[in-house]
């Protein structure tokens, strides 16, 4: 006697693929992560300004006891085909301007401010573990417009974040300097990365 034999139909996916609603749910007052995509290629002649938030047990970059590690630590990853051109510290993140020979040294020398900054705040606080919440955001500045306002947006950070505060940041290059009112209306970044750091950190960059 012939045995029938029954096929089975595909099934339809129920797993995998885009889809409406995937993916991780952003938590209820926290700020959504910088997206995972493949960064641009940069150019060299347009400066990039990058920010770095700390996570939630991080929350004091600016005080006595870390910021001088801080200072030190950008002072340190600004050399070769990476320069820091201008910074601000914030309790819990950091905007810095920079320029790169190209996209390789771009990288390279964030990665290796992060892993600086990163040891300088942990040895500070004598604690372990991640220092950083998420991936850093960084914009090229493609224009000397984009420049200028990132230039003021960095040095008169403070003004933003503190009502009512006037004069110099001691926490950011703009106290290397010895004036930032002026910067909206100036599109030179100022003194190199070297000047500004030992001006502000006492020492010399190698």
């Amino acid at each position: 006697m012939a045995r029938t034999l029954q096929l089975s139909l595909p099934q339809p996916r129920t797993w995998g693929g885009r889809r409406a609603g995937a993916g991780r749910k952003v938590t209820p007052g926290r700020r959504p992560g910088v997206p995972h995509r493949t960064r641009p290629a940069h150019i060299a002649a347009y400066p990039v300004h990058v920010t770095l938030r700390s996570g939630p047990t991080v929350r004091c970059l600016r005080c006595a006891r870390v910021f001088p590690a801080v200072r030190r630590a950008l002072a340190a990853a600004s050399h070769g085909g990476f320069r820091i051109l201008h910074f601000s510290v914030r309790d819990d993140h950091l905007h810095v301007i920079v320029e790169a020979d190209d996209t390789r040294a771009l990288g390279r020398g964030l990665r290796g401010l992060a892993i600086c900054v990163a040891r300088a705040v942990n040895c500070a606080l004598g604690r372990c573990g991640a220092v950083w919440g998420d991936r850093y955001h960084a914009r090229a500045l493609t224009s000397p417009r984009a420049v200028r306002h990132a230039i003021a947006y960095v040095l008169l950070n403070r003004r933003k974040h503190c009502a009512g505060e006037r004069g110099l940041d001691p926490c950011s290059s703009a106290a290397a300097q010895g004036s930032c009112d002026g910067v909206a209306t100036s599109i030179s970044p100022g003194p190199t990365p070297e000047r500004a750091l030992d001006a502000h950190a006492g020492t010399r960059v190698k």
